[in-house]
């Protein structure tokens, strides 16, 4: 991890009723996303959720660990970890 990038936790509900970001669980987000676990649809849904509300291109979130668990670490780039806070409390 290069020192602009940032690790996020964060706890997936997959199948939920509507795509939302959820909030903090002390230091670990919690995020519910539409699609189904199969396939990794669940994990690409997180990633576009988080891109739109961090403001950032998709490409620059990436599935670090978790892939098969809900939960899961992501790697933000070029945001540090008081910027990720931040712009996630403005965007609920």
């Amino acid at each position: 991890m290069s020192a602009g990038e940032q690790l996020l936790a964060v706890r997936v509900q997959p199948g939920a009723s509507r795509a939302e970001i959820v909030g903090w669980h002390g230091d670990e987000l919690r995020v519910r996303v539409t699609a189904p676990p199969d396939g990794g649809r669940a994990n690409d849904a997180v990633v576009a959720l988080l891109a739109e509300r961090l403001r950032v291109p998709a490409s620059s979130i990436a599935l670090v660990r978790g892939a098969r668990s809900r939960a899961k670490h992501f790697r933000v780039g070029a945001l540090s970890a008081a910027a990720v806070r931040a712009r996630l409390e403005l965007a609920r």
